[in-house]
């Protein structure tokens, strides 16, 4: 921080203090007691940085064969994440990451395995899923040892024996290709705490004779089977549109900030519309993850940036605020924020509500239907949660 940044800070440290204890004298001159309600002077609910993680490291075989598997990621990545915000330990709701990576693509580094970390471990959900439909196939070598033993080298992992720390690596080729050997790139993963999960692309036992069980076995992690060319199916609900209606009066409860806020504002609505690129009701699953605490974004919205007891507003360039909140005064700004945190609460109350009856509706209509065992975010969930009890986590 710059001493011009300290001088700044501290002046308006000391406005804060003085509008809290000379509030009476304010109403006298004619404020309202909202104007100096101390709620409109400091942020709203700060979280909890002593919660728990759950990390995901997700590395998508991208050969030619594999087209069927990024469609699935791509479709099924807001169910996976819907399942994962109703985590709970301790009465608290983890953080939750996500890392993104690709290999078996000719068009990546040969010298470096064919592998391209394409997303770091990130609460950024808006990234992760631009990044997924960014992903196409080509041919290549899928060197699976190599790729979970540069995941385990690149990512910041940390050492909280309390995270859950899971790597699912899904492909269609034998485990045992490449330099680096999977046995030893497994039992890496096992000396730091984090669990590999193997996704087989066909037949269950053409997966165990390929070594993709074995790969699994070593981190006592689950060895799955997939089709990856089968279609995910939607079940619309009644309740999709108001759900929908909703979305949309969640996303003007966003206000960008800082030199990539614009931009990131445009990637939310960007990151709807390739959700409904895939179906509606996969929008609707995405909209039921933005009301959800594991869709946040600190680094670009003020709502989410203030409950961060950290943040200083007053350090904010005026010139990245929309244009209606330039000119605002500090408290002025505070006030706007907040109100915008009230309606997002509001509004993520009623989409939780309408969740809870279209979820019922759609697991009635899906045993209707028959199993979908064999499809990517069935696999991964059953593992997560199996998993996540060997750290106290629950699941609603």
């Amino acid at each position: 921080m710059t001493p011009l940044q300290r001088i700044r800070k501290s002046k308006t440290n000391l406005s804060l203090m003085l509008a809290f204890i000379f509030g009476m004298t304010f109403i006298a001159f004619g404020n309202s007691p909202e104007e100096v309600n101390s709620k409109n002077l400091s942020p709203l609910n700060p979280p909890d940085k002593d919660s728990k993680n759950i990390k995901i490291g997700l590395l998508l075989d991208t050969s030619n064969s594999m087209d069927g598997l990024i469609d699935q990621a791509k479709s099924q990545l807001w169910n996976i994440v819907n399942e994962l915000s109703t985590a709970k330990c301790d009465d608290g709701k983890p953080n939750i990451q996500i890392s993104l990576y690709e290999y078996g693509n000719d068009r990546l580094n040969a010298r470096e395995g064919y592998i391209r970390l394409v997303t770091p471990l990130t609460d950024d959900l808006d990234q992760i899923s631009k990044d997924l439909f960014s992903l196409t196939t080509n041919g290549g070598s899928e060197f699976c040892g190599h790729v979970i033993h540069t995941s385990l080298k690149q990512l910041a992992w940390a050492e909280r024996t309390e995270d859950l720390k899971l790597i699912f690596i899904a492909g269609n080729e034998p485990f045992t290709q490449g330099d680096i050997n999977y046995r030893t790139a497994c039992r890496l993963a096992n000396e730091k705490g984090i669990t590999i999960n193997t996704i087989f692309c066909g037949p269950f036992n053409e997966g165990i004779s390929t070594n993709w069980k074995d790969g699994a076995d070593i981190t006592n992690g689950h060895y799955m089977s997939i089709e990856q060319n089968r279609k995910t199916v939607y079940i619309p609900s009644p309740y999709d549109d108001r759900i929908d209606n909703l979305n949309t009066q969640l996303n003007d409860t966003y206000i960008y900030y800082g030199r990539q806020g614009a931009s990131k504002k445009e990637m939310q609505i960007e990151q709807d519309a390739n959700a409904y690129s895939i179906s509606r009701e996969n929008k609707i699953a995405r909209a039921v993850s933005k009301g959800s605490h594991a869709y946040k974004n600190t680094s670009w919205d003020l709502v989410d940036a203030s409950k961060d007891k950290d943040f200083e507003l007053g350090e904010v360039e005026e010139s990245t605020l929309p244009e209606e909140m330039q000119g605002m005064n500090e408290q002025e700004k505070v006030k706007y924020i907040n109100t915008k945190s009230e309606e997002r609460a509001a509004i993520q109350k009623e989409i939780a509500e309408l969740n809870v009856q279209r979820t019922k509706y759609i697991n009635k209509k899906k045993k209707e239907m028959g199993s979908d065992e064999d499809m990517l975010d069935v696999a991964m969930i059953k593992a997560i949660k199996a998993q996540a009890k060997t750290k106290n986590f629950k699941f609603d």
